[in-house]
C-alpha cells in the first residue's frame, strides 16, 4: 500500500481546493456558448440502461473517416434513435479517443476519426450536437475519454505539426508500438484536465467518463520507461508500482473535484477492468485467476469506490457465466459488496459483441447468455444498472442477444438513477 496516509489521499489540502477553485474560475470565465449553458438536466431515480459508442478506429461511429457533416450527423441521430427504440436511456460517447477531440478544442486537434485528417474541422460540433439530440430523446449523455493515449501507432511524425505531443516529446513513452502521455508527470495530468474540462465548462454533459485504461496493459517482453519520471517524483515510495497508483489516484481524485467545480451537476464515472486483485493474490480479492486492475495497469479500482471518490463505477464484466478464470456469476456478488456502504453507484458492463461471435466460447452462442446475466444481478440490490459494449451491435444484433435483454428486462422505459 501507498506510504502515504489515508488523509492526504482523501482529500486535498486548503491550498490545492484553492488552486483548482482558481483553475476552475478561469475555466469558467465568459459566457458559454449559445445553446450550451445550463445544467445536466436531473431526473428522478431509475435504471441506467446504456450503451458505449466507440470512435477510436471508427469502431462503432462515424462508420467510416471522410463522411460529408450531414452524413456523420445522419449516422450519429440513428445510434441514438436506435438506442431509444432498445429502450435504453444513458450513452457514453467516446469524445477524445486519441489524444484528439470531437468537439473545437483549443488544446488538442479536431480527431482524424471525423475527416481522416487530424486537425481537420469536420464542419460542425458532433458533441455539441450529441449533447442536444440525446437530451431531446430523453436520453442521458456521457461523454467518454481516454486520459493517456496519444496514437495506435509509434511515429510522432504522424502527428499533425501542432500536437502537444510533438511539442512535448518529453511527455510521451513509447509502448507496445503505441504513444502514451507518461501519468507520471504532473504536467500531463495537468494538461489532460484542462483537456476534458473544456468540454464540461462548453457543454452540459450529464458526466464524464474514463474506460480501463491508465497505464498500458503489459506486453510481454516490453518496458515502460518511466524511469526518469520515477526518479524525479517517486520518492517516498516503496515500489514503483506504488507510485504510479498514487499517480492515478492523484488524477482520479483531481479530475472529479474539477468536475464538480466546473459544473456541479455533471457526474464522473469510470469503467475499470473488471477484476481488481485475485484472491490468491489479496484476500480481499474477487474469486478469479485473469489480470489484475491493480498490479498491471496501477489502478486500485476499489479503492475508488470505497472511498467514493467517483460517482459511479462500471465494471466490464466480459465474461459468461461459468467461465472458469473470471465467472460472471461469482463477479457480480464481489463488486455488489464492494459499492455496499459507498456512495458510488454499481453499474455493470456487458460484452454485448461477443454474442454470437465464432470466436467466442460456446455461452456466447446462446443469445439467452446476456439476459441470464440481468436476471443474475437482480439478485443484488447494489447493481443499479447495465452498460452494453457497444452501439454496433445494439444495431446490427447478430444472434438476437439484445432483442431477448429487451424483452425479458426493458418491458418499458426507464428512468436514469439519479
Amino acid at each position: 500500500m501507498h506510504r502515504k496516509s489515508l488523509l492526504s489521499r482523501r482529500a486535498f489540502t486548503v491550498s490545492a481546493l484553492s488552486a483548482f477553485t482558481a483553475a476552475a474560475g478561469a475555466l469558467t470565465a465568459g459566457a458559454a456558448p449559445s445553446g450550451r449553458s445550463g445544467s445536466p438536466r436531473r431526473r428522478r431515480a431509475g435504471e441506467l440502461r446504456g450503451v458505449w459508442v466507440a470512435t477510436v478506429a471508427n469502431r462503432d461511429w462515424p462508420s467510416r473517416a471522410g463522411l460529408s457533416a450531414a452524413e456523420q450527423r445522419s449516422e450519429l441521430l440513428a445510434l441514438l434513435d436506435r438506442a431509444v427504440e432498445r429502450r435504453l436511456n444513458t450513452v457514453i460517447l467516446q469524445v477524445r479517443p486519441a489524444a484528439d477531440a470531437l468537439w473545437d478544442s483549443p488544446y488538442e486537434p479536431w480527431s482524424q476519426v471525423l475527416t481522416g485528417t487530424q486537425g481537420a474541422d469536420p464542419g460542425w460540433d458532433p458533441l455539441g450536437t450529441a449533447v442536444t439530440e440525446a437530451h431531446a430523446r430523453g436520453l442521458e449523455l456521457h461523454a467518454w475519454f481516454n486520459p493517456y493515449r496519444v496514437a495506435n501507432h509509434a511515429d510522432p511524425s504522424k502527428l499533425v505539426p501542432s500536437h502537444p505531443a510533438r511539442r512535448h516529446p518529453d511527455w510521451v513513452v513509447t509502448y507496445g508500438g503505441r504513444m502514451y502521455y507518461n501519468p507520471g508527470l504532473p504536467r500531463v495530468r495537468a494538461f489532460v484536465q484542462r483537456a476534458i474540462l473544456d468540454a464540461v465548462r462548453k457543454y452540459p454533459l450529464d458526466a464524464v467518463h474514463f474506460d480501463d485504461y491508465f497505464y498500458p496493459y503489459p506486453v510481454a517482453g516490453q518496458t515502460f520507461d518511466d524511469d526518469a519520471a520515477f526518479d524525479l517524483f517517486g520518492g517516498g515510495f516503496a515500489t514503483r508500482g506504488d507510485w504510479r497508483r498514487d499517480n492515478v489516484d492523484k488524477l482520479v481524485q483531481e479530475i472529479a473535484t474539477r468536475i464538480k467545480l466546473v459544473r456541479p451537476g455533471t457526474e464522473f464515472g469510470i469503467s475499470p477492468f473488471g477484476v481488481w486483485r485475485n484472491a490468491t493474490t489479496d484476500p480481499l480479492g474477487s474469486p478469479t485467476r485473469a489480470m489484475q486492475a491493480y498490479d498491471d495497469v496501477f489502478a486500485d479500482t476499489r479503492k475508488w469506490v470505497r472511498e467514493s471518490w467517483i460517482d459511479y463505477v462500471v465494471p466490464q464484466l466480459y465474461w459468461n457465466i461459468g467461465f472458469t478464470v473470471a465467472d460472471y456469476a461469482k463477479l457480480v456478488p464481489w463488486w455488489a459488496g464492494v459499492a455496499q456502504g459507498s456512495s458510488t453507484r454499481l453499474y455493470l458492463g456487458e460484452a454485448l459483441y461477443k454474442a454470437g461471435d465464432p470466436a467466442q466460447p460456446a455461452a456466447w452462442q446462446d443469445p439467452a447468455e446476456l439476459s441470464a446475466h440481468l436476471t443474475l444481478a437482480k439478485d443484488h440490490p447494489e447493481v443499479r444498472g447495465h452498460v452494453f459494449f457497444a452501439a454496433r451491435e445494439v444495431v446490427a444484433d447478430p444472434i438476437g442477444a439484445m432483442t431477448r435483454v429487451v424483452a425479458d428486462h426493458y418491458g418499458e422505459r426507464a428512468r436514469t438513477p439519479r
